[in-house]
């Protein structure tokens, strides 16, 4: 059993569709072990998004995620960073399929409603980010 962070986006919170998002996430098999809502300031999506500090898309990525309140939650399960990822469908949901959140959900790549963690290790360093007063590590 593994555990993975999901982020419910700005773009997400601000439709509404957080209950239509966690539904995916619960009809997987993942169970939402903590999950709490907050506005991210420019600092911390700074240094969340780092490994992106390069590209040419990183300040626009820092001020769509500062631009409202997101939704950050563990996942809990049976190989969940992959399960997540499968559910969460392709980074564009022009080619993410239907049944996916991006697929069903999303219609732009820069506002694709979700982040999930990409590996096992990335998921406890992303936990620990917005986690660590729950000592979930």
């Amino acid at each position: 059993m593994d555990r993975t962070l999901s982020i419910l986006k700005p773009d997400a919170v601000k439709l509404d569709l957080t209950g239509r998002i966690n539904t995916y996430i619960e009809n997987s098999g993942l169970k939402i072990i903590a999950q709490k809502m907050l506005s991210l300031t420019e600092k911390q999506a700074a240094s969340f998004y780092h490994i992106h500090q390069e590209r040419p898309f990183f300040i626009e990525l820092v001020k769509f995620m500062t631009s409202g309140p997101v939704i950050v939650q563990v996942l809990f399960g049976k190989d969940a960073v992959s399960k997540y990822r499968a559910i969460m469908g392709d980074t564009d949901p022009k080619q993410a399929a239907k049944g996916t959140i991006r697929g069903d959900l999303a219609s732009d790549i820069s506002e694709n409603r979700v982040h999930g963690s990409d590996s096992i290790d990335n998921a406890n360093k992303e936990i620990a980010f917005f986690f660590a007063e729950y000592q979930l590590l």
